[in-house]
């Protein structure tokens, strides 16, 4: 088939969408910042909303009757589709009942490919991406903060070291498994730009088909916001040496991780819409196994619900609380589509416990059958209350602001609660 993401001839003439279902990720990378709101970045990890399972397949019925190229359905994030894989192979299935001449492909750090990739086989997936910024755990230790592996969060060298063995064994067992596989390495200045060479070399050893250099675009907030990103003389030099091992793919537009159309035409106004509309549609009957919670260092709770940066995400595992995601909140402003924002961020979790709350998220969240709960004390004492269901412990969230609730905050005041 003529897939646009790997094929410079098809990128016109046939479209993809790529259905944001995998919010959580197992690795850290120093470039990265999964926002998952923003409207105006056009970049890998960034997506207007999160869908369902069931929201993706809505969405993929009514984009077909408007779209009629499209050919390809990916899953690339926000997050990482192999750190969500109940999300991600639910919605292969869903969407290969009424759609079974689209082909299904999908994009991954890799770190759990080897589990999965017999999963993916049979669901049909023919192309398959695969990110490698490093084949040097030394290097690698300085690309990512961390990587989860099951129940262990490995740092440094270990980490990298961990992440190689896993994507070589994923990537072996792809191309075993007759898989067309594509590299993707993102070229970071003074940390990797003399070793993406042999990166390639690697990758050819083990027959992938395709090596995409991508430059680092710089973004706030993260580790590596303050390195330049790579001009077209320092990329294109160092794709003519990749070619020696592999072919290039030069075409590529770094898409978002809900980007839909032809590449290069993304995201057109009846298209946002159609993933807005998906995004609201009812997910109360949906599983939420999750509690979401608003700490500002990890061990209490104590950041305010519309104050926090990141919620941390915690799921109840053979009789302990497991951390299974850090997930960003959305930034201040937006009005009510703030709000929106966060019912899309954490619509898989059952309960949100913070210091405090307003009243237009409690609101918001409510309407997904999400309980909001406020407490000041350790973590795991909250996490007991609410999934053992005795929540008397904790007590309904009250603004504390001064200004009442809903009449000022969130609309200009600055408050950032309601």
């Amino acid at each position: 088939m003529s897939h646009p993401c790997f094929e410079a001839d098809a990128h016109h003439s046939h479209a993809r969408v790529h259905l944001p279902v995998a919010p959580r990720c197992n690795v850290q990378c120093n470039f990265c910042s999964r926002k998952f709101d923003c409207v105006n970045e056009s970049r890998p990890g960034v997506s207007t909303a999160v869908l369902g399972p069931e929201q993706a397949s809505w969405y993929v019925d009514e984009l077909r009757t408007r779209e009629p190229r499209l050919s390809v359905i990916g899953i690339a994030g926000p997050g990482d589709p192999l750190a969500n894989p109940k999300e991600t192979l639910t919605t292969f299935d869903l969407t290969a009942e009424k759609h079974g001449d689209l082909h299904p492909c999908l994009s991954t750090n890799g770190m759990a490919l080897p589990e999965h990739i017999d999963a993916l086989l049979h669901r049909g997936v023919e192309h398959l991406t695969v990110t490698v910024n490093a084949v040097d755990p030394i290097i690698g230790a300085r690309i990512y903060a961390w990587v989860r592996d099951g129940n262990r969060v490995l740092r440094g060298e270990d980490g990298a070291r961990r992440l190689l063995l896993k994507q070589m064994a994923g990537i072996r067992a792809a191309v075993a498994g007759g898989m067309t596989v594509k590299i993707n390495c993102i070229l970071i200045p003074s940390v990797n730009d003399h070793h993406v060479v042999e990166v390639a070399r690697s990758m050819a050893e083990l027959g992938v088909h395709r090596f995409n250099l991508m430059p680092l675009i710089p973004v706030a907030g993260t580790p590596f916001s303050h390195l330049f990103e790579p001009d077209a003389e320092l990329v294109n030099g160092l794709r003519a040496q990749c070619e020696q091992y592999l072919p290039q793919m030069r075409h590529c537009q770094r898409c978002r991780a809900d980007a839909a159309g032809i590449v290069g035409e993304d995201n057109s106004f009846t298209t946002m819409r159609l993933l807005k509309e998906a995004s609201a549609m009812s997910t109360t009957t949906a599983p939420k196994p999750y509690v979401a919670v608003a700490s500002i260092e990890g061990v209490f709770v104590n950041s305010h619900l519309g104050h926090t940066d990141k919620f941390l995400i915690y799921e109840e595992k053979d009789e302990h609380f497991e951390l299974v995601d850090v997930r960003p909140a959305p930034v201040h402003g937006n009005g009510d589509r703030r709000w929106q924002m966060l019912c899309d961020t954490l619509k898989d979790c059952r309960a949100v416990v913070a210091a405090e709350a307003g009243a237009s998220p409690i609101r918001a969240l409510g309407a997904l059958g999400i309980s909001v709960f406020a407490t000041e004390g350790p973590i795991d004492d909250a996490l007991e209350a609410v999934f053992s269901g005795n929540t008397s412990s904790l007590r309904q969230p009250k603004c504390t602001t001064g200004t009442g609730c809903g009449s000022s905050c969130g609309s200009g005041g600055g408050m950032a609660c309601a």
